[in-house]
């Protein structure tokens, strides 16, 4: 046997035994395919309704009714250059940025214009055109686009906006749309559900859910009338002035603001303003032109649990007056400093904040009946509101350094004329302006600031720091100070 013989067996022998194998492997196959019948599978039909809860029906109701929009404004920059300032460009370069080359050695500045876009949403709310979003989506803006969910493109018109509530108006010459329905947001409650519609950071157009997280949210420092619902759908860059609908699809509020805590995205922490607040602007400025709003004359605050108990009220609730304004509505009905506001009109006030949004969603010239607690009891004023007057500068704190010691961590002075004229005090006016507070005492705790000016501790008035060092002695363990801030005066439990 030669060595070619040898290596050839095994390669025969082995092809042999695959093909035996392969024969085997097609008989067990065969003999499987004989015990096990063939599978049968269920399909879902897409005709039968859902056995769980599905939002689509909604979404598909409120898609057609939200829009994106686009602005573009010309903002006044300051031209960088290579890197720096007009002066810090090399002259060697200056030509390419207008220099008058040598002629007086002066420079011809360029414009110093560019343009900025925005993006935002929309809710459609009548078919003939009006479109509901944020007043900062659409403000200074040149040009504003509504974008259609079919793509379609519209140049629009703003119609007007407030800034105060941070809704604004606009129009396209457009008939036959699809509006959304308008809801009820009075009776929308915590732990309902929500969906925001919008297009955040220009992806398309988005849905999310959440629910109410709370309601009547204020006191944030975004806008001047705050009044918003609180949600925990994601809302985010770009959802501003889409829509927060409740489960039935149902307009309930206008997104507006999130709290970022320092990023761009979401928190969980979304508000909007409610449809009623949106829904009496637009209907103003569709009618009017603009927003008018009434007026009660007081500088309110919240009541706090020691301001309750300074003022034995039976509840930490409502409004307490800290000002009126001299020929207000507020003072021609009879309401006092000192006054806890209750309800207007038998709707109860729960806060300052309150107090403000629900006197500004009336008409002048409305007659209510303003409930009050004075002096352990209650009593009901009758007025008439006014329309709200143009809003004038406050003047800056002084800076005052004479001082004299006075108890519990501060320091005041009396006041005299020229202080009095610093602090926009008429030159009569009688106190002692605060110079200075511990950080660390309870008067810092309790908000008292340097520039305030004492009037009254205790009910009692306080004319010079003497009359302020006395009744400081007399003092308990809470104390109601009466302070003029800027003009304005206001209660402090300390």
């Amino acid at each position: 046997m030669n060595i070619q013989s040898i290596l050839r067996r095994p390669k025969t022998t082995v092809a042999t035994m695959m093909l035996a194998l392969g024969v085997g492997g097609l008989a067990v196959a065969a003999a499987d395919h004989l015990m096990n019948p063939p599978a049968t599978f269920k399909f879902a039909n897409a005709d039968e309704p859902a056995s769980r809860n599905s939002f689509a029906p909604v979404v598909k109701k409120v898609l057609p009714s939200v829009v994106t929009i686009t602005s573009s404004r010309m903002v006044k920059t300051s031209m960088q250059g290579l890197g720096g300032d007009d002066d810090q460009i090399p002259p060697m370069f200056r030509q390419f940025f207008g220099d008058n080359g040598g002629n007086g050695g002066g420079q011809s500045r360029m414009p110093r214009q560019q343009k900025e876009q925005g993006l935002g949403s929309g809710v459609i709310v009548s078919p003939n055109g009006y479109i509901l979003t944020n007043n900062h989506v659409v403000d200074h803006a040149s040009t504003v686009t509504v974008i259609m969910p079919d793509k379609r493109e519209y140049k629009a018109r703003v119609v007007g906006a407030d800034a105060k509530t941070d809704i604004a108006v606009v129009k396209i010459d457009a008939n036959g749309l699809d509006p959304i329905t308008i809801g009820d947001s009075d009776k929308v409650q915590v732990g309902d559900y929500v969906l925001a519609v919008g297009n955040p950071f220009g992806v398309g157009k988005t849905v999310t859910m959440g629910i109410v997280s709370a309601k009547g949210r204020a006191n944030l420092g975004i806008e001047d009338y705050e009044d918003f619902i609180q949600t925990d759908a994601s809302i985010n860059p770009g959802n501003s002035g889409g829509a927060l609908v409740n489960e039935r699809g149902e307009l309930i509020g206008i997104n507006t603001a999130i709290l970022a805590n320092g990023s761009e995205g979401n928190q969980g922490i979304g508000f909007a303003v409610p449809v009623s607040v949106a829904r009496n602007v637009m209907d103003q400025i569709i009618q009017n032109g603009k927003v008018t709003r009434a007026y009660l004359g007081v500088m309110a605050q919240e009541v706090t649990p020691a301001i309750a108990q300074a003022f034995h009220a039976p509840q930490v609730a409502g409004a307490l007056v800290g000002d009126v304004t001299p020929n207000s509505p507020a003072q021609k009905a009879g309401i006092e400093k000192g006054d806890i506001i209750l309800a207007i009109n038998g709707k109860s006030v729960d806060s300052s904040a309150e107090l403000r949004m629900h006197v500004s969603l009336m008409s002048p010239g409305t007659t209510v009946n303003v409930k009050v607690f004075r002096d352990g009891a209650e009593k009901t004023l009758p007025l008439t509101l006014a329309e709200m007057p143009t809003e004038t500068a406050k003047n800056d704190q002084p800076d005052n350094s004479k001082s004299e010691d006075a108890l519990q961590g501060i320091t005041v002075q009396d006041v005299n004329a020229r202080t009095a004229r610093q602090l926009g005090l008429p030159p009569t006016a009688a106190g002692v302006v605060v110079t200075g507070v511990d950080p660390n005492s309870k008067a810092a705790d309790s908000g008292l600031k340097r520039g305030d000016v004492i009037q009254e501790v205790n009910h009692k008035p306080v004319r010079n720091t003497s009359d302020f060092d006395a009744a400081m002695r007399n003092a308990k363990d809470t104390n109601l100070l009466l302070v003029n801030r800027q003009g304005n005066t206001m209660y402090l439990a300390v």
